[in-house]
C-alpha cells in the first residue's frame, strides 16, 4: 500500500504519546510505503541545519539532510495504530546512508519511506526504516535506520560499554545542553528525551541526551571537504551523550581511501558512536 503524504505534516508528540497506551497491536510490520512528491528545499532551513550540525554553508545537501526531510514520513508510519511497537521507547541503534550523487538545494525530491526486516535481537526485536530520495526519477540518496524494541534488560543494541580499537583522538569538543533543543528545531524530532530533563528521566536518563542523527551529522561535518561525491557512511550508536558533555572525535584514512571514525566520552574513553565511510560507484548517467 502506498500512502501519499504530500503536503501533510508529521504526527505530533501528543499523538505519539497516546501510542504508549495499552492496545492490541499487530505482530508484523505493515506493508505500507509513505511518499512525499516534489519536496522543495527551504534554503533558510538548510542554512540553520548546517549551522546546528557544523557543516559549511553550501548549496549541496549534507548527507544527513534528506533524513530530516524523510523523518515526518517515518514518524507517520511508526505511529500508525497497526504498527507493532509504540514509537516512543524505540532505540535507534544504527544508521546507513548512501549518497549516489550530490544533491543540489535547488532539486525537487521525491521521498519514500517503508519499514522492513523485522527480526529477533538478543534484547528484543529490531527492524529497519528504509528511506529513499529520487531526483528526476533516479535514486540519489538512501538511508537505512535500524531500531530496537527492547523486551529484555540492557542498555541498547550491542556491546555499548566496549572500547573497540580505533584512531587516536584528533579533536575535543564541548557539547552544550542546548544542542538537543537546537537540533529538535531544525529536524522536527521533539522527542522529550532530547529536550526536557523530566522527559529524559521518564525514560531512564538522568538528563537530556543528544540526538543520534545530530551526532552522526557532526562527525560528517568534521570530514567536510574530504568525502567523495558518492559514498556510504555507516554508524553504530553506542552510549548516549548526556548533555552537556565533552567528547573526543577521531578519524583515520583506511587502506581503501575511506574513513574510520569514532566519538568517545572524553573522561572515560567509552564510545558514543563508531562509523566508517566507503566509496560507492555512481550509477550510469549520474
Amino acid at each position: 500500500m502506498v500512502v501519499d503524504l504530500t503536503g501533510r505534516p508529521g504526527p505530533s508528540y501528543a499523538r505519539i504519546a497516546l501510542g504508549l497506551l495499552p492496545r492490541r497491536r499487530g505482530t508484523a510490520l505493515p506493508d505500507r510505503t509513505a511518499i512525499r512528491r516534489e519536496a522543495v528545499i527551504d534554503r533558510e532551513h538548510l542554512a540553520r541545519y548546517d549551522r546546528v550540525c557544523g557543516f559549511r554553508l553550501a548549496d549541496a545537501l549534507p548527507a544527513t539532510y534528506p533524513h530530516v526531510l524523510a523523518t515526518p514520513l517515518a514518524m507517520r508510519l511508526m505511529s500508525a495504530p497497526d504498527f507493532p511497537f509504540p514509537l516512543a521507547g524505540l532505540v535507534h541503534v544504527a544508521n546507513r546512508i548512501t549518497v549516489r550523487r550530490p544533491i543540489d538545494a535547488g532539486s525537487r525530491l521525491d521521498l519514500s519511506v517503508r519499514a522492513a526486516g523485522l527480526r529477533p535481537h538478543d534484547r528484543g526485536q529490531q527492524f529497519d526504516v528504509i528511506s529513499s530520495a529520487t531526483v528526476d526519477g533516479e535514486e540519489a540518496w538512501r538511508g537505512v535506520s535500524t531500531y530496537l524494541r527492547k523486551d529484555r534488560p540492557g542498555e541498547g543494541g550491542g556491546s555499548r560499554g566496549d572500547r573497540p580499537p580505533g584512531p587516536a583522538a584528533t579533536a575535543r569538543r564541548r557539547v552544550p545542553v542546548r544542542v538537543g533543543r537546537d537540533y529538535a528545531a531544525v529536524s522536527g524530532d521533539h522527542n522529550p528525551i532530547h529536550t526536557s530533563w523530566l522527559g529524559a528521566r521518564l525514560f531512564g536518563f538522568p538528563r537530556p541526551i543528544a540526538h543520534g542523527m545530530w551526532t552522526k551529522a557532526r562527525c560528517l561535518a568534521a570530514l567536510d571537504g574530504r568525502l567523495p561525491p558518492a559514498y556510504s557512511v555507516d554508524v553504530a550508536f553506542k552510549l548516549p551523550i548526556l548533555l552537556p558533555a565533552t567528547v573526543d572525535f577521531a578519524a583515520a584514512r583506511t587502506a581503501g581511501g575511506g574513513w574510520d571514525f569514532t566519538l568517545r566520552a572524553a573522561d572515560s574513553g567509552r564510545p558514543h558512536l563508531t562509523g566508517s565511510v566507503t566509496g560507492v560507484t555512481p550509477r550510469p548517467g549520474t
